[in-house]
């Protein structure tokens, strides 16, 4: 990192406007998101989260099969903004990270640990949550912007037979990402006093 990591994580932000280029290389995105596949943290070491990273033609296929899902079922007089919308905010970018969680893994913890049953799905997303913020947070720290979509399940089973993944696979969220052209705008925070607590 460029930063340190409260530097890191103060400059996670999301952008919609990206371009189709990366200041880094593709063996270095695909490095970053190796590290936190291997480092990123899971209940009961479940190690439960499955990421697929589409670049060129593939992360213009994913949008393609977005874009296709949606206008079935978006009014027409509405579908032209949400068009839009992926073109200029999504599609336009360098490439999208998928995000996945083996759901065959957390049914199998769910069976040896039948007490903690009802926790073990949300534990999965958990983890998932944690393997976006790592991502996304060393994306930007990388030069790159990125935010979080989450068009599942709607287009699921579309992306499923494309790639040829395992149908056990639960689709989680997408990030799409390129080189920012706009800084985001400011950011409001709600006062600390209200969302953290000391007792002493």
């Amino acid at each position: 990192m460029t930063r340190n990591f409260k530097e890191a994580v103060e400059h996670r932000r999301t952008y919609y406007n990206i371009t189709n280029s990366s200041p880094i290389s593709d063996h270095e995105i695909k490095e970053l998101i190796a590290f936190a596949v291997k480092n990123v943290p899971s209940a009961f070491n479940s190690q439960s989260t499955r990421i697929v990273l589409l670049l060129g033609k593939n992360h213009k296929k994913f949008w393609d099969i977005t874009k296709e899902a949606l206008k079935a079922i978006v009014p027409a007089e509405a579908f032209e903004k949400t068009l839009a919308k992926i073109n200029t905010s999504f599609d336009c970018g360098y490439g999208t990270v998928l995000f996945f969680e083996d759901m065959e893994v957390v049914e199998n913890l769910q069976k040896a640990f039948p007490s903690y049953k009802d926790n073990f799905p949300v534990w999965s997303q958990q983890t998932s949550a944690m393997h976006q913020f790592a991502i996304w947070t060393m994306l930007e720290d990388a030069g790159l912007g990125a935010s979080l979509q989450h068009y599942n399940p709607l287009i699921d089973e579309k992306v499923q037979n494309e790639w040829k993944l395992n149908p056990n696979w639960k689709l989680i969220a997408q990030m799409p990402f390129g080189t920012p052209t706009q800084k985001p705008g400011e950011k409001e925070f709600n006062p600390i006093q209200e969302r953290f607590f000391t007792f002493e």
